[in-house]
């Protein structure tokens, strides 16, 4: 009796799941899969043959005996040719964030033995170390694969740094940004349901129809409003979202290549964007934060003699902790996925500088027709995106106080 009623129970907890299996294996599982299918074939709107195949077929032509490894890179010659150019300068660059693993672990035991001061400048020592010879090893990797690449096809190596400027220019602004909003307006002040109001609109305005108006707003002629404000206060005319220099370059009047010249004027004023958008969602989400917080330990606190600065620090943090970490991981997963905005305020004077990996895939599809080399630039920008995520979870999960 015992296990007909567990059969039926199983039964129906599969019947209550199966539409949503079915959902997620039709739009999630399934699409992924065959885009993976799709990368391993010469694709360009009609499926072509496979890349297994073609490789074998090269390899007969010229009498070679192909070994595992050589037909495994084989039926990968769309990631090689559109993606990565090199495997090498891959396996280098892979080499290099591992260092960079390893020079964190070095640094977390630093402090561990607080009274050997000589051991601890040890460690700190050849943690900066590692972090230095890491960053070079990133750094020639990362020319090697470029080097390794037609220059049609290095737009997708270029698309993740400028992807990672963008992320890394607008989150950390809009996590501050919106906890100090969301602080004051936790507070006991007048007119807090408006203000709230006011600072979320941002986030529920059309994407496009703000990125339009941003785009009016820092335009290059001389009438734009930007460019209105900065001769108001002394400076000159800035082509804004047609300038491709790099931010610092034009404001400082500094020389900088390469990756430390940083984002484009261009793409800073897009950041700018994803500030003005994200910072009012943030506020709200840390307003809830904030609203979880006992208030018997602001109480306690007080009596103990805390200052302001000390609740914030050891009381507000820790218990914000988990939100923090939540929209941080949402924020990057969202920046190296950005698409409309980024589409609509790009020009052609910016000179590629606005197109992040999310672009490079779309153009790399539509535009060319290439379709296999597209889903295998999409299938590598899951994988990153994976990673990363994994990454701030090893990274930053164990610092989260749940209480």
């Amino acid at each position: 009796m015992l296990a007909r009623l567990r059969s039926a129970d199983n039964i129906a907890g599969w019947a209550f799941a199966f539409p949503s299996v079915l959902l997620i294996f039709i739009f999630g599982i399934f699409p992924i899969g065959y885009a993976l299918y799709m990368s391993l074939f010469r694709w360009r709107i009609r499926q072509g043959p496979s890349m297994c195949d073609l490789s074998a077929q090269a390899a007969a032509a010229r009498d070679v005996v192909v070994d595992t490894l050589s037909y495994i890179r084989g039926c990968l010659a769309n990631y090689e040719s559109a993606v990565f150019g090199d495997w090498g300068g891959l396996v280098v660059f892979c080499l290099g964030f591992a260092m960079l693993v390893l020079a964190y672990r070095a640094w977390n035991t630093l402090f561990r033995s607080r009274e050997e001061l000589i051991f601890m400048f040890i460690r700190l020592g050849a943690a900066l170390a590692i972090i230095a010879v890491s960053f070079a090893v990133i750094s020639y990797g990362y020319e090697t694969m470029i080097n390794g690449l037609v220059r049609r096809d290095r737009a997708f190596l270029t698309g993740l740094q400028i992807t990672f400027y963008y992320a890394f220019g607008s989150i950390p602004i809009q996590l501050a940004l919106g906890l100090i909003l969301a602080y004051v307006l936790h507070s006991k002040i007048r007119g807090k349901q408006v203000y709230r109001m006011l600072f979320f609109l941002p986030y529920v305005t059309p994407t496009v129809a703000a990125a339009v108006v941003f785009g009016t707003v820092f335009s290059g002629r001389d009438t734009s409003l930007a460019n209105q404000i900065v001769t108001l206060l002394g400076g000159d005319v800035q082509r804004w979202l047609s300038e491709a220099r790099p931010f610092v370059n034009v404001v400082f009047g500094w020389n900088l290549q390469g990756f430390l010249a940083g984002p484009s004027m261009a793409l800073v004023v897009v950041i700018v964007m994803g500030i003005w958008t994200y910072t009012g969602y943030n506020t709200v989400i840390f307003m809830a934060g904030l609203g979880n917080i006992p208030t018997d330990l602001y109480e306690a606190a007080r009596v103990d003699g805390a200052n302001d600065w000390s609740i914030f620090r050891f009381i507000t943090l820790p218990m914000l902790s988990p939100v923090i970490f939540y929209l941080s991981l949402l924020g990057f997963i969202g920046t190296f996925t950005a698409f409309n905005t980024l589409f609509v305020m790009r020009t052609p004077a910016a000179q590629s500088t606005l197109d992040t990996s999310a672009l490079v895939i779309f153009d790399t599809f539509r535009s060319q027709n290439r379709w296999a080399e597209a889903t295998a630039q999409a299938i590598t920008l899951m994988v990153i995106v994976l990673v990363l995520t994994q990454i701030q979870r090893s990274v930053f999960e164990k610092r989260v106080f749940y209480g």
